[in-house]
């Protein structure tokens, strides 16, 4: 199986790069190999444990802490809490 890392734009979203679901299940924080939240709206996934925002560039997730921002209490408190893993 291919997973790939954008889906394509839909109508109401044009120009808007989506992770494809398949991928956010499998990833994890490369630091604390916990859950990540995808911030759609900022385009990041959020490790709460590592309290660091990867970023996703062209629907590519960076996931290298050099290229992660640090997030404070205030940004963790905004981000939704990661889905439980099966």
């Amino acid at each position: 199986m291919t997973v790939r890392a954008m889906s394509e734009p839909t109508g109401k979203d044009e120009g808007v790069n989506r992770v494809d679901p398949r991928l956010l299940e499998i990833l994890v924080c490369p630091r604390t190999k916990t859950s990540l939240v995808y911030d759609e709206a900022r385009q990041e996934l959020i490790s709460r444990a590592a309290r660091l925002a990867y970023p996703i560039r062209d629907g590519i997730p960076i996931m290298l802490e050099d290229e992660a921002r640090p997030l404070d209490d205030e940004e963790l408190r905004s981000v939704g809490r990661p889905r439980p893993r099966d």
